[in-house]
């Protein structure tokens, strides 16, 4: 048997000002919104929101992957997030790698392949 989706679940403080971070700032698409839980897409790709977070540290495994990562990076600091480590490539991977975290807690990577 398959999964019909992959969803990858981050949680929130404020779920407008969640939803409006990952629209607005990363370029998400609102598929479903509510106070305690909304779902974003990019392609095939659903992002959740959990409501009733605390506000802590949350690291995650999520990596969003873009064609100009500095670009991103700014946007990201501009819209109330956190860079946390400056996009670089590291020996032996074809990525630029960067950390942020955004401003419900959430920590996850933002990238551009470079081959």
């Amino acid at each position: 048997m398959r999964p019909e989706k992959v969803k990858f679940m981050l949680l929130a403080v404020n779920m407008r000002r969640a939803v409006r971070f990952y629209t607005s700032t990363l370029g998400f698409q609102e598929v479903f919104v509510s106070e305690f839980w909304s779902e974003l897409a990019c392609g095939d790709a659903i992002l959740a929101l959990h409501g009733g977070h605390d506000g802590s540290v949350n690291p995650t495994g999520l990596s969003l992957q873009y064609e100009d990562v500095f670009e991103v990076a700014a946007l990201i600091d501009k819209a109330g997030g956190k860079i946390l480590d400056s996009p670089v490539q590291r020996e032996g991977e074809p990525i630029l790698l960067g950390r942020f975290r955004d401003p419900e807690g959430n920590e996850g990577f933002i990238t551009q392949y470079v081959g």
